[in-house]
């Protein structure tokens, strides 16, 4: 049965029904669901997949934004993870594959509702897309993640006004500061913000100058997956 939202924070629940992408394992479109219906993981379990984006945003001092996810969210609650991560939507202008500029839309109008960062301080052509990611994560025994991230990072330096509904708290961190993070148990990471950082964050972030030498657009990584 469809899980019952009334024990949810409202204001999530309405963004349980915006329409996500729904993919093939090639990036492939092939329809439209519900968010709700696409983190469901009986749904994920069943093969489930839509298109999803996370941004990675650095100030001038190569200092990178987290966010701590809002304890009214329905998935991945209070875990710690990149600058910001949702889904292009099925409406005209984020569907637009060419240069991923529907991803770039999407990036950009999340970036405004979670952190409050006007799109004139991070405009689409600043995005560098690096790659894709295919992984698939639980949250609990009812909801989960199955998605083909797109990867951009962006440098700029940014003014911040925090939905608290969204996030419930930023920081900026180095290398280390990061590293000390993932060691110490107490806390919580989103699973695909493990995965990208096990694998390529670093890396990226030493060239976050000149990214050009790191970008892989037509590679799919499939992580996470045995």
């Amino acid at each position: 049965m469809p899980p019952n939202l009334q024990e949810y924070d409202k204001e999530q629940v309405r963004l349980m029904e915006e329409m996500c992408i729904v993919i093939d394992e090639n990036d492939k479109r092939i329809g439209a669901e519900s968010k709700k219906t696409c983190h469901i993981m009986d749904n994920i379990n069943k093969g489930l997949l839509h298109r999803a984006f996370s941004v990675f945003l650095f100030d001038s001092q190569n200092r990178l934004l987290l966010q701590r996810r809002a304890s009214e969210k329905i998935t991945f609650p209070d875990m710690w993870t990149n600058t910001c991560c949702s889904h292009p939507l099925n409406t005209a202008n984020e569907l637009i594959e060419k240069g991923q500029l529907g991803a770039r839309i999407a990036a950009q109008r999340k970036l405004d509702h979670e952190l409050g960062i006007k799109p004139e301080q991070v405009p689409l052509g600043k995005f560098e897309f690096l790659t894709r990611i295919h992984y698939m994560a639980p949250s609990d025994g009812l909801w989960g993640e199955h998605e083909i991230d797109y990867i951009f990072m962006i440098k700029a330096d940014v003014n911040l006004d925090v939905s608290p509904n969204e996030v419930r708290g930023v920081k900026y961190v180095t290398p280390d500061e990061l590293r000390a993070m993932f060691v110490d148990t107490s806390v919580p990471m989103t699973p695909w913000f493990k995965l990208i950082c096990n694998t390529f964050l670093f890396k990226w972030w030493a060239s976050i100058d000149c990214l050009d030498g790191q970008k892989d657009e037509n590679t799919i990584h499939r992580l996470g997956f045995d």
